[in-house]
């Protein structure tokens, strides 16, 4: 399962949200209550959604500056002065 996907789903969130809420209007919780409770999950979700957003922009900026490795790096010597 690909977390990084599930995670910021807006569709996972709102799927979240609206389980937690009607299991806290079964259980008795007041409709103001469930929608609260909806609010901070959803708040929540945006949060997490934008850093696992920026983290995976940085980490692909960050890959363009990385040395590639060529055919010639890989010629089974050993390349180092030690």
């Amino acid at each position: 399962m690909n977390w990084k996907a599930k995670l910021t789903s807006r569709k996972f969130w709102m799927a979240v949200a609206a389980f937690v809420a009607l299991l806290i209007t079964y259980f008795g919780g007041a409709a103001d209550q469930a929608d609260k409770t909806t609010a901070l999950i959803m708040a929540g979700a945006t949060v997490i959604a934008y850093i696992l957003g920026e983290g995976m922009t940085d980490c692909a900026n960050a890959q363009q500056f990385l040395p590639t490795k060529t055919e010639d790096d890989d010629d089974g010597t050993d390349k180092s002065n030690a």
